[in-house]
């Protein structure tokens, strides 16, 4: 064995030490009641790599009523919700346990969902798994090591590969198409070349799996370090067409600037500026899904709002108007929740907002509409404005940083005076009806907006101005 491998194997078996007392008990129970029982697939993968979490998966010979027997009394707590796929669910101390009675799945040819069967050993239920590296399983109590398709070598040479033919894989499950560009992104690993030639022959084995799987698989992809990988062969394998056919639309149109090859690079750019600004600009935070959606399909609307003028000029009118209408329409499909769809379409709509001012001075008003126009999502929106900027000019890119970098000074000095997360007109729909004799009405949420536009234009008013501007409004409308 390679030096590489014992160092890999090494690194394994320090970090199943770490949680070695639940896994060893955990062996030692179901070996008394007459059961196989092994640690499998990603916790293996993830020890080998020295970066085992906390959530564990088990296989094992006992159904999932004899499963819940054996581990009653000894763990915390436990789930039967996944038992009619063979899992029960559990916790101990710290760690997740998902423990699934073998068994192979596979898909009928117009079935959306799997047919679960229970397989007979560990050899069966490891030959069905997605990928060599995840085909790894040590048995307990006794650890020993068992890789029957050399997933250790694949680790070592970080590759993707599968057990069986790659088509008789992806035909168990046409979801590992999406989860081989997931781990390639998520581990920084190469696709092995027949998986890519499988990936592109069977694309449209993908639409029998539910849009909740295709949408949980993409997520992933998005939150991984690398996603540029995954997606390049989401792009290069057509399978993109078949889930979000606006991302490969927009390889076919050159950016307004001309700087970048097509507009799908510029966004892949501006993804990966998105993803350093997470680690880099205030507030720091873990992988966001919503800023990384909206950094990959903020220019959706460009390649339909293509424009030629004037020669070799190319203009996208109101692209941010159209993409956030059709962003809303692609992650319905996808089976988004409601609020993460706003909250996507909301950026995508508004991330040119602060190109109509960064050649200008901000007035106290334009923050106030910018602020409020942005709500929940402005400190999304200042690392959506900051990635989107892809030019190769320093000296433009660093003019651009310099202005978004006043309006955020501008917007803390505005927002010392005001508070401007809650901007409210200076009179409420109550007063307002009070003050002019009206019942609740269109009339009414007329006064109210005037209102709030006087607020958002110069700032908190006293009472008494507020209802001189009101009285105003009202003599001009009769």
């Amino acid at each position: 064995m390679g030096d590489e491998k014992t160092a890999k194997l090494a690194a394994g078996v320090r970090e199943l030490l770490r949680v070695s007392p639940v896994i060893s008990k955990l062996g030692q129970l179901f070996q008394e009641n007459g059961f196989e029982l092994a640690l499998v697939g990603g916790p293996v993968r993830d020890a080998l790599l020295g970066r085992l979490g906390n959530d564990l998966d088990f296989t094992t010979d006992a159904t999932p009523e004899q499963i819940t027997k054996t581990i009653s009394g000894y763990v915390d707590a436990t789930w039967d919700i996944g038992a009619r796929f063979g899992t029960i669910s559990a916790s101990k101390d710290d760690l997740k346990l998902e423990i699934t009675t073998y068994r192979a799945e596979a898909y009928e040819a117009s079935s959306r969902k799997p047919e679960v069967v229970y397989g007979k050993s560990l050899a069966d239920d490891l030959g069905r798994r997605d990928f060599s590296i995840n085909a790894m399983a040590v048995k307990l109590p006794e650890l020993e090591f068992v890789d029957l398709y050399d997933g250790l070598t694949d680790l070592e040479n970080k590759t993707i590969r599968t057990p069986s033919t790659a088509e008789s894989s992806f035909n168990d499950d046409p979801l590992r198409m999406l989860r081989a560009a997931r781990f390639a992104s998520q581990l920084n690993f190469a696709v092995a070349p027949e998986i890519v030639v499988a990936m592109k022959d069977m694309k449209e084995r993908i639409n029998i799996v539910s849009k909740e799987r295709v949408r949980d698989e993409i997520d992933k992809l998005i939150l991984a370090d690398k996603p540029r990988l995954g997606l390049t062969l989401l792009i290069e394998t057509r399978l993109m067409d078949l889930i979000m056919p606006e991302v490969p639309a927009m390889q076919l149109e050159a950016d307004e600037h001309l700087k970048h090859k097509n507009i799908y690079e510029h966004s892949l750019v501006v993804l990966e500026q998105a993803i350093e600004l997470e680690k880099t600009h205030e507030p720091q935070i873990a992988p966001d899904l919503i800023l990384r959606l909206a950094a990959l399909l903020h220019d959706i609307g460009k390649p339909k709002t293509r424009k030629f003028e004037d020669g070799n000029r190319v203009t996208f009118h109101h692209h941010e108007v159209v993409g956030a209408k059709m962003v809303k329409k692609r992650l319905k499909e996808l089976r988004y929740s409601n609020e993460v769809i706003d909250q996507v379409s909301l950026l995508v709509e508004l991330h040119l907002r602060f190109h109509g001012f960064s050649g200008g001075e901000w007035t106290d008003s334009a923050i106030r509409r910018y602020v409020t126009d942005a709500g929940e999502e402005l400190l999304r929106l200042h690392k959506l404005t900051r990635a989107d900027c892809t030019t190769r000019n320093k000296k433009k890119a660093d003019a651009l940083q310099a202005s978004y970098d006043q309006l955020e000074k501008r917007i803390a000095e505005v927002a010392e005076h005001e508070e401007l997360k809650a901007i409210r007109p200076d009179l409420d729909g109550t007063e307002i009806m009070e003050l002019l004799n009206l019942k609740p009405g269109r009339l009414v949420g007329e006064a109210y907006k005037h209102m709030l536009e006087i607020r958002m234009e110069q700032g908190p008013l006293d009472k008494e101005d507020a209802i001189k501007e009101l009285m105003k409004w009202w003599q001009n409308k009769s």
